[in-house]
């Protein structure tokens, strides 16, 4: 019997990563990173990102909560990467 292994949900979440918004025909399935940039940290957007993942990849959802997180680093001069952590590894959001 096969298991699902940590680098397989972390292939899952870099296909949704790369899947636009209603990137297929009749779902919602994907997302919209650009829409989190200019936006200021307490309006909620990012939980919601994160909520969409869980409902898009429902086995990241069955993951505990504090197993996958959303957080930026700051790169100097004015460059800020956004990065998905998926059970101790980060995804560059971008990549």
């Amino acid at each position: 019997m096969a298991r699902i292994t940590g680098q397989d949900i972390q292939r899952m979440v870099r296909h949704w990563l790369k899947t636009p918004t209603n990137g297929y025909l009749g779902s919602d399935y994907g997302q919209d990173a650009k829409s989190l940039l200019q936006r200021p940290h307490a309006d909620g957007l990012a939980d919601a990102f994160l909520q969409k993942l869980r409902t898009d990849v429902p086995i990241v959802g069955a993951m505990p909560s504090e197993d996958v997180n959303l957080y930026a680093i700051n790169t100097p001069p004015d460059k800020t990467e956004i990065v998905i952590e998926v059970a101790g590894t980060g995804i560059e959001v971008g990549s």
